[in-house]
């Protein structure tokens, strides 16, 4: 067993016998007889998916992060807009911005044809984010388990807790401490920009007009800089994706952290947590960037920690047989046909 390994199982081996941490009735066995190859369909699914698209592993982590920032890890963002549900998909942290809803409904397809009735939809999420990390080179851990769906969303609650393109860093640590997570949870969960892609609209003030000074963002590497501008030229539609990690895309590495360290960070919550003068998440950055075993290890422990963020288990909310729907909806729909 590899070093890295070693220090993950350690670490999850502490989580599951009571560490820092709290997980209520979750447990990594939670579907090892009603659906025992839950892991393997999930990861089926997406190695499919990759084929077409090497950006879906970056946006099912994304769904999940999303999903657990809003009412807990609980399925709402996969919500559609009922006469009784405004979704979070419309928010503006996530219209037009989070994708590979496709994918998970493949994904649960997949799942009901297997074992009907028993993966929940925030579950689901939660493994699709490990096998994508994994699939791309990251950390693998056991996802802890037995999430069940809500029944409502709260784009309200989204448009508060999701952190913006534009944040500053005092404004990320808050929002992320309203979620019981710290500082280090906050650079170790940036890392996952080590993949994936961003819009111009998410990073295209840096290039041109900065805070309104005419000029870009100073702490922008000046031929990163050219780089950016010949991807989303000024007035532009605002729509061209950049690499989140110039440096290895495509990968689940520490690079992230490398590129901060020379101003190539994309977005300005990525950058700042490097070129903030006096601030603790500089330390960090550099600590994951010399050290990819470290970065991988806090990696997982904070993704456990975001996982449990206000579950809902055992009899509460429901186990959605459509992500999109509440079950509810679903025996109206069949019973008119």
């Amino acid at each position: 067993m590899s070093s890295a390994r070693c220090i993950l199982v350690g670490l999850f081996c502490a989580v599951l016998l009571g560490g820092s941490l709290s997980h209520g009735q979750l447990t990594p066995t939670f579907y090892d007889e009603s659906c025992p190859d839950v892991t393997s369909i999930v990861r089926g699914v997406i190695e499919a998916a990759l084929q077409t698209d090497a950006r879906i592993g970056a946006s099912l982590i994304r769904l999940h992060f999303h999903d657990c920032f809003v009412n807990g890890c609980d399925g709402s963002l996969l919500l559609n807009n009922t006469a009784t549900i405004e979704s979070e998909k419309d928010v503006l942290g996530n219209s037009n911005s989070v994708r590979g809803f496709g994918v998970v409904d493949d994904i649960k397809t997949a799942l009901e044809s297997a074992c009907p009735g028993i993966v929940s939809c925030a579950d689901l999420l939660a493994v699709a984010a490990e096998e994508s990390v994994s699939l791309a080179g990251g950390p693998s851990w056991s996802t802890l388990l037995g999430r069940r769906d809500g029944t409502t969303a709260n784009r309200t609650l989204a448009g508060i807790n999701l952190p913006g393109a534009f944040d500053t860093l005092q404004i990320l640590k808050d929002k992320f401490s309203a979620m019981g997570l710290n500082t280090t949870d906050l650079v170790a969960l940036s890392g996952a920009h080590t993949f994936g892609r961003g819009q111009c609209s998410t990073f295209d003030p840096r290039l041109y007009n900065f805070n309104s000074t005419g000029n870009p963002d100073p702490t922008l590497n000046s031929t990163y800089l050219t780089t950016l501008r010949g991807i989303c030229p000024e007035n532009g539609s605002g729509t061209g994706p950049a690499d989140l990690d110039p440096t290895t895309p495509d990968a689940f590495d520490n690079n992230y952290y490398s590129n901060l360290q020379v101003n190539k960070g994309l977005l300005v919550t990525d950058q700042e947590l490097f070129s903030t003068e006096g601030e603790d998440t500089i330390d960090i950055v550099n600590s994951f960037s010399s050290d990819q075993t470290a970065f991988f290890a806090s990696f997982v422990e904070s993704m456990i920690k975001m996982g449990n963020i206000s579950p809902l288990t055992g009899v509460e909310g429901e186990v959605r047989l459509n992500c999109g729907r509440v079950n509810d909806e679903d025996a109206l729909l069949y019973s008119s046909i």
